[in-house]
């Protein structure tokens, strides 16, 4: 057991993780199809989320890259995680 890799999950995946919970609760809907879906990349904050869930947002520009609605998300949920 001591060769055993140990992960901890980033405040990015944290918030991740807690947006499609609160998803499948709100919806009533299976949490585990989009978790088989999550690519973890492996970085010195821990791990993060290689394609976050997408929010959609009526204020926020058409053009905006989707990876920057989360990041802007995440920020508003833990304001620690643009810290990464």
């Amino acid at each position: 057991m001591s060769d055993t890799k140990k992960f901890k999950l980033s405040s990015q995946a944290m918030a991740s993780l807690m947006l499609v919970l609160q998803r499948s609760l709100l919806e009533q809907s299976d949490i585990v199809p989009v978790l088989e879906t999550w690519e973890l990349v492996d970085t010195p904050n821990g791990l993060v989320v290689g394609n976050p869930p997408i929010i959609h947002d009526v204020n926020i520009e058409e053009n905006t890259p989707e990876s920057a609605i989360f990041e802007a998300w995440a920020d508003q949920i833990n304001p620690d995680s643009s810290a990464q």
